[in-house]
């Protein structure tokens, strides 16, 4: 007979219901009990995973304009920091990728499953480009128009031309056929992917700020107004990285 353990090692690698399962519920041990009831446990969220994860694929399937139609997913990250760049990105996602169950906004996931994410969507995904949008930019013509510029740009960046680009809550002016969605990131597993490179660049790109500008602690607030931030920025002044237009970057620079 098998010991507790030993199945519970079974019930960790077990991703799918068989019919050992069945034999496990006349075992009597409570040990075996209380890991089968976790298991049970674990495959319901695991099932309501794949059902987001088709949500996700059938709403993006809703705008292709053709049964082979690629459909592309915008998003942003950083509208709203001190300092640091917005970034945007788009991405081209096949209709099945399994590989992305569990993929969600950016938000919602912690760091290191967004890390890990931002690989995995590199890896299956038709087409994808990311774009960099600098504070010197978001000074000179708004955050708004800053980020709305650095949308079009990633979708011109992307190799493969999309039929449909599906954009989180902002008008593009672009030659393809778009739809402003809000919230999209949540609807959407193109714009959700988006989001996940977006905010993994913009977090990489502001742990390189961090290592010239320690003082800032760049790499723990993303260059959003933290009171530690703002403390630094009364100590030391602005960067050329901080948003001259932004309060109150504006009033300590």
């Amino acid at each position: 007979m098998q010991t507790v353990k030993e199945i519970e090692v079974l019930l960790k690698a077990l991703t799918a219901p068989s019919a050992w399962l069945k034999e496990l519920e006349n075992d009597n041990r409570a040990g075996v009990q209380k890991a089968l009831k976790r298991w049970y446990k674990n495959e319901e969220k695991r099932q309501e995973l794949r059902l987001a994860h088709q949500d996700k694929l059938a709403f993006d399937a809703s705008y292709k304009p053709f049964i082979d139609a690629l459909v592309a997913g915008v998003d942003e990250a950083g509208r709203g920091p001190l300092a640091g760049p917005v970034v945007t990105a788009a991405v081209i996602l096949p209709s099945e990728c399994d590989e992305l169950i569990g993929l969600d906004d950016s938000k919602a996931i912690s760091k290191e499953k967004r890390e890990v994410l931002a690989e995995t969507i590199k890896a299956v995904a038709i087409d994808y480009a990311i774009h960099i949008q600098p504070a010197s930019v978001i000074d000179e013509i708004n955050i708004y128009e800053a980020t709305r510029q650095s949308m079009e740009a990633s979708v011109n960046q992307l190799t493969e031309v999309p039929d449909f680009v599906i954009v989180d809550a902002m008008q593009l002016s672009i030659a393809m056929p778009t739809a402003s969605i809000t919230k999209a990131d949540a609807k959407s597993l193109a714009v959700a992917a988006a989001s996940i490179l977006a905010k993994t660049t913009r977090d990489q790109y502001m742990a390189k700020l961090h290592e010239k500008y320690p003082m800032y602690q760049f790499q723990k607030n993303a260059g959003y107004g933290t009171a530690d931030h703002i403390e630094a920025l009364k100590n030391y002044g602005p960067t050329i990285h901080h948003r001259k237009t932004f309060e109150p970057v504006k009033s300590l620079g």
